[in-house]
């Protein structure tokens, strides 16, 4: 019902909102001229003035343009139809000459005769002889009439600008009182984060409608001398015309082109005038859209494609041609309202670029689809700009955390929960050719909104850069094949954890082994081959509240292997019982780490303090 009422209040109010639409626009365009005047020393309302009073300008300027250019088109508009209607000749003279000839034979095959008169008709009256022409015409016109004729359609355009420049005078005039009514009804609760959100969407909107205008007015500056060079009459009018319609979504620039090229078609009796033309938008529009625009705000402006469509027709249907160039400004700003405005969110999730899903949701979706292709797929786009345990820390493991909490409320079967440990193994072997290391700094992004929830929500934790000893110097086990054990909990997806932390400690030179929770359990622990352990990373992604059963095997592994480190992973854990020192010692662990870069620093740091040669110590005995 809200959507229906609020289509509808668009729908119906049209006459009175594009102009406040147009003004608001026109006040983000505004908005960097009055404030760079007030840095200069004038007051508010000189500088809001001054600002409107050039933008009248610009506008009274190109509409004198645009009149003088249609002046001088019309005076040879018959010259050009003259042209246009021999072109059609010689088509028609060739092709088609042949293609009405074969129709007429067609239809004069199938045509009653002369002789077939209607019944009852008399073919001798004069009524059937001859016809009386009958003209109607009009009488002089007014005075009153003809102003009519000539001010109305010019009534109308200079009414809503004049509208509008007043609504933008009002608007930057009042600007700091309406973001205070804004902050009032979308986050009076938090003053200080909605006002520098507003703050820095109003500047950010102003920049890009900025940079849009600069780079649609460039556009139209360089058809308007390329068709001047072709020698296509009236090329400011078209240069103008390719400007505003560049602001169009993907179809403005074709649009723009249809019209100088058919005139150019008109002007020459040959065919190369207007293929220079079409080649001239042809060749300048990839340039704009492919080079110059990621170049001066990024590859996108934060709208999804098909939004940018829905958007389009949905304004068109709304409020016609105006609708349509205003789609892409009024949809960017509905998004980064949402972006900005938590009540607003789902604007942001519906019209955005932005995934949906956060890179740890995406992770799980994948297990459960059991497309490990996919997910690696994922690791590799992420891991550009990432390191190997920052992935596995951020992204799979917080994505295994969700599973686990969904296993827990048992809403996963065993066959769901086979493929997800099948997934997740299939996965982790995909990725062993990935190395552990910090990538080169990502290329640097024009807008913080344009960022990926890859980009903008994870943090990028640097890898491991403890340096070890060759293993050669380090005493024993600490020199052995896999001095550290890597043994998962008891929950269903611990030992991919368990295989992640063995992987990272085997890029880093320290050789691990893993074991399942049951080979080390009491009835198994006796049996299992423990020799050449030096140390025993225990990982856990769910304790469900209660750490006796973890406390019971810190001991069992204590017991077989006194002189070894123990540490246990909580992957991650928010778990308050967990959480401090003095319960990381009653359940008898040397470590306690929450991410598998802590943990691999707390290994290779043990190892790089063991690995002395001939009583050195352990910094002497560290390459470099």
């Amino acid at each position: 019902m809200a959507v229906v009422v609020v289509v509808a209040a668009l729908y119906l109010g049209r006459e009175v909102l594009i102009p406040i639409t147009l003004a608001v626009l026109l006040s983000f365009v505004l908005a960097p001229l009055v404030g760079l005047l007030r840095r200069v020393g004038l007051p508010r309302t000189p500088s809001v003035l001054a600002a409107v009073v050039l933008a009248l300008g610009v506008i009274l300027l190109l509409g004198s343009l645009i009149g003088m250019q249609i002046a001088g088109l019309a005076q040879d508009l018959p010259r050009y139809q003259s042209t246009i209607q021999q072109k059609i000749d010689t088509v028609q003279n060739g092709v088609l000459h042949r293609l009405n000839h074969l129709v007429g034979e067609l239809g004069h095959a199938g045509a009653p005769s002369p002789d077939a008169a209607a019944p009852g008709a008399d073919p001798n009256s004069p009524a059937a002889r001859e016809a009386v022409p009958v003209r109607i015409e009009e009488g002089p016109a007014s005075p009153l009439d003809l102003a009519h004729r000539i001010l109305a359609p010019v009534l109308g355009p200079l009414e809503t600008t004049f509208i509008v420049l007043i609504v933008t005078v009002f608007i930057l005039m009042q600007q700091a009182d309406l973001r205070d009514r804004l902050i009032r009804l979308f986050g009076s609760d938090d003053l200080h984060r909605t006002t520098v959100a507003l703050d820095d969407a109003a500047a950010r909107l102003s920049k890009y409608f900025l940079a849009q205008l600069a780079i649609n007015a460039s556009f139209g500056v360089v058809v308007c001398v390329g068709l001047f060079l072709i020698g296509v009459p009236s090329p400011i009018l078209w240069g103008i015309l390719a400007a505003l319609l560049r602001f169009i979504p993907y179809v403005g620039s074709l649009l723009a082109a249809v019209l100088p090229t058919a005139l150019a078609a008109a002007v020459e009796p040959g065919w190369s005038m207007a293929l220079w033309t079409a080649g001239l938008f042809l060749a300048t529009e990839p340039v704009i859209g492919q080079v110059v625009e990621p170049m001066v705000y990024g590859h996108s402006t934060g709208l999804s494609p098909v939004s940018v469509i829905v958007a389009a027709i949905f304004w068109t249907w709304l409020w016609g041609p105006i609708g349509l160039i205003l789609a892409t400004p009024l949809t960017l700003c509905l998004v980064v309202l949402g972006r900005h405005v938590e009540r607003l969110e789902f604007l942001d999730v519906i019209l955005g670029d932005r995934p949906a899903l956060t890179p740890a949701e995406n992770f799980y979706q994948r297990m459960l689809a059991g497309d490990a292709d996919e997910a690696q797929a994922q690791a590799e786009l992420l891991l550009e700009d990432r390191s190997l345990s920052s992935y596995y820390d951020e992204v799979a493991l917080k994505g295994l955390q969700l599973a686990a909490n969904d296993i827990q409320r048992g809403v996963i079967g065993p066959e769901k929960l086979a493929l997800l440990r099948d997934t997740a193994a299939t996965l982790v072997d995909a990725l062993s050719e990935a190395e552990d290391t910090d990538p080169p700094a990502p290329p640097k992004k024009s807008a913080p909104e344009e960022r990926s929830v890859a980009e903008k929500a994870l943090p990028r934790r640097p890898a491991p850069a403890v340096v070890l000893p060759p293993p050669e110097a380090r005493p024993a086990p600490w020199g052995g094949p896999a001095p550290v054990l890597c043994v998962a909990g008891r929950g269903p997806l611990d030992e991919a954890a368990a295989a992640m932390l063995a992987q990272l400690l085997g890029k880093h030179g320290l050789g691990a082994r893993t074991a399942t929770h049951d080979a080390v359990s009491r009835s198994h622990i006796a049996a299992f081959d423990l020799s050449g352990v030096a140390m025993v990373c225990v990982s856990y992604l769910e304790l469900s509240g209660s750490p006796a059963q973890l406390r019971y095997l810190l001991r069992r592994l204590r017991q077989r292997l006194p002189d070894a480190k123990l540490l246990v992973g909580l992957w991650p854990s928010d778990d308050p019982l967990l959480s401090d020192a003095t319960m990381q010692a009653a359940l008898g662990a040397d470590y306690r780490v929450t991410s598998l870069a802590e943990a691999v620093t707390a290994c290779l740091e043990e190892a790089r303090s063991r690995g002395t040669v001939a009583g050195e110590p352990a910094e002497a005995a560290t390459p470099g």
